[in-house]
């Protein structure tokens, strides 16, 4: 990956409805180049797919739930059923294994306290855990979906690292 790789990948994060002769003149390239380099990049896996991201509050979902898990279980059944009870659960929009006190991080989008209470009841029914914990967002101080691209190693797909 080098500089020029870089910057399509930082416009793309920022507006992914870019042509490729907007992209390409951004970047100082021709479009056919241009094209061929973002091609490159989801052969990769660097670019994995290109959404549109909604406004929560207007397609009815602002509640915003942190949901911190102690599993009591560690074993990889546990996981198994986990991973699956959460993956069937559309308001789980992330999901994290962490270090320390807490095992999971979720992050849930919900209407209101109703449907939470209801993803609760059958979050805490799927599978055993030791303690659930609820944080919920009052106000959104910043959001991105696009990450910082810093200068060094990278993993292709298949998780070659290379520099750039």
């Amino acid at each position: 990956m080098d500089e020029i790789d870089r910057k399509i990948i930082a416009l793309l994060q920022g507006d992914a409805t870019l042509s490729v002769a907007q992209l390409a003149d951004k970047v100082g390239l021709s479009p056919t180049p241009c094209w061929k380099r973002v091609q490159k990049l989801e052969a990769n896996g660097v670019i994995t797919r290109r959404v549109a991201l909604v406004d929560p509050e207007k397609i009815g979902v602002g509640l915003i739930v942190y949901v911190a898990i102690e599993a009591g279980d560690h074993t990889p059944e546990w996981l198994s059923t986990f991973s699956q009870a959460i993956a069937a659960m559309p308001e789980v929009m992330e999901a994290h294994r962490m270090a320390g006190e807490v095992d999971y991080m979720l992050r849930v989008a919900v209407t209101g306290m109703a449907e939470f209470d209801s993803f609760y009841k059958r979050l805490i029914g799927a599978v055993p855990m030791r303690n659930v914990t609820s944080r919920f967002a009052m106000e959104q101080l910043k959001y991105t979906t696009a990450y910082p691209l810093h200068r060094g190693r990278f993993r292709d797909r298949s998780g070659r690292e290379g520099e750039g």
